[in-house]
């Protein structure tokens, strides 16, 4: 039997092992869980604006904002059939649309107070189920 991983691009690799080390920092160190769910990113974006509002310096939190990100993409990778695309050490995800989209992104400016993950996968799945 094949895994999901096995059958991934390898553009999946390091986001995939990114967003799995923030659902493991969010579980030990914050007691949040992620569950890959859509609305598990209301939970996300609170939790980056929490990091700002508490004026946490960006290089303290930058890799967990790349972690996010990719937790983020994660969720659109599950929702939308998506896959992940890399080129030059940047990683982006491309729905089955063809549009690309940068959740990784999204978490700095998420960070910065201009954006929003839950946001960015509603618009990238089309507005699916959101509960």
């Amino acid at each position: 039997m094949t895994t999901q991983a096995e059958t991934r691009p390898s553009a999946a690799a390091k986001p995939v092992r990114w967003a799995a080390d923030a659902v493991a920092m969010m579980r030990e160190g914050a007691r949040l869980r992620l569950d890959y769910s859509a609305q598990s990113l209301w939970r996300v974006d609170r939790m980056i604006d929490s990091l700002r509002d508490e004026g946490t310096p960006y290089a303290a939190v930058e890799t967990t904002l790349r972690g996010l990100g990719a937790y983020a993409g994660e969720v659109i990778v599950r929702q939308a059939g998506a896959e992940w695309w890399a080129s030059g050490g940047d990683h982006w995800i491309r729905t089955p649309d063809g549009r690309l989209w940068d959740p990784i992104d999204e978490a700095r400016r998420t960070f910065a107070g201009d954006g929003s993950l839950r946001l960015l996968c509603r618009d990238a799945t089309h507005g699916q189920s959101w509960g």
